[in-house]
């Protein structure tokens, strides 16, 4: 069962060195995660890391089709606080969260205990969208232009690296902060380029018939084929409550093998559970992404070594990266089904 509560759109997930980790200058209250409910379900929280789309497919999936029941799982899905998904993960006020690979890198060398379970998808399929018109096609053409971002430490970082590897001055992009503001109105307010998802942002460009051009990461160093999203939680759970990371892995990876096998329904369960979303763009981006959720991997989830590691490396060789990072501890496909 999963119960869905909604707490008004966060700012996408940020990290601070700021620790909540107990002993580390902050915490946050006790959680009450793990205990039994009255219908004899074991509750859990998951964290996303922005409002709900088809990232987020597989958990709606696994609810609607009782996989989380199954497993004696109560899920309560909640936004993000502004602490930050790790933050709060790490801390142990919820079980599990939606994060990204960049994230917990920095989270890592920051002292942040949360692991990578498993990859959403398994290539990266963000990049950099502006509208057709202003011909933004490699990172050169991001010399002159203005970026609307959210803030996250590793972002202008990772724009800083991409334009450098492409020979472009970082210097002559303007960076503005537009909050909460979606691509669609950030470019009513003068913005030419922002950092998406091309499953949901791209689609919905497309749908709206005001096509983007996308400069993927990936395109210009296979270290930016990084994971993004992933599903994590904290060092803690996985030593000590592995019985309960074992059941959320189970279920929540046959959601998403269902939303490979069966994309147009699996919209229909997304839909359904979240009646706010804009329906035609679930249906047109389930479509797009279903295949690439495992695309080349032996099953939905796998993470490799060698992505970890040389997404770390390209941090490194761009002096981007402080502090010690052991690629190993970052992730685990232990709990995944086989």
């Amino acid at each position: 069962m999963l119960r869905n509560k909604w707490k008004g759109l966060g700012a996408a997930v940020t990290l601070t060195a700021a620790l909540i980790v107990s002993g580390c200058g902050g915490s946050v209250a006790p959680s009450a995660t793990g205990s039994p409910q009255g219908n004899g379900l074991q509750d859990v929280k998951v964290m996303l890391e922005w409002s709900p789309n088809t990232n987020h497919t597989g958990l709606y999936a696994a609810e609607a089709l009782g996989y989380y029941e199954e497993e004696g799982l109560d899920v309560e899905i909640m936004m993000p606080s502004s602490a930050g998904v790790n933050q709060v993960v790490a801390s142990g006020e919820v079980d599990f969260g939606i994060s990204v690979q960049e994230e917990v890198t920095l989270a890592r060398t920051q002292g942040i205990p949360v692991v990578s379970l498993a990859t959403i998808i398994q290539h990266n399929t963000s990049g950099f969208a502006a509208p057709k018109a202003l011909g933004i096609k490699t990172p050169k053409d991001f010399e002159g232009k203005t970026y609307g971002g959210w803030g996250s430490p590793t972002e202008q970082a990772i724009i800083q690296a991409v334009m450098s590897e492409a020979g472009a001055d970082f210097s002559k992009l303007n960076i503005v902060s537009i909050g909460e503001n979606d691509f669609f109105t950030a470019q009513k307010n003068g913005i030419d380029l922002q950092w998406v998802f091309y499953a949901w942002t791209g689609i919905e460009a497309e749908l709206r018939g005001e096509p983007v051009d996308m400069v993927y990461l990936k395109d210009y160093s296979e270290k930016l084929d990084y994971y993004t999203p992933i599903i994590v939680t904290n060092e803690d759970h996985i030593a000590n409550q592995s019985e309960l990371v074992k059941k959320f892995m189970r279920a929540t990876s046959r959601g998403y093998t269902y939303a490979i096998e069966h994309p147009a329904e699996a919209a229909e369960l997304l839909i359904g559970a979240v009646p706010e979303i804009n329906a035609e763009l679930v249906r047109a981006s389930q479509e797009w992404l279903s295949p690439k959720y495992a695309e080349d991997a032996p099953r939905w989830g796998e993470q490799k070594l060698e992505v970890w590691q040389n997404y770390a490396d390209f941090m490194v060789e761009h002096s981007l990266l402080e502090g010690e990072f052991d690629a190993s501890q970052a992730f685990t496909n232990e709990f995944l089904p086989e």
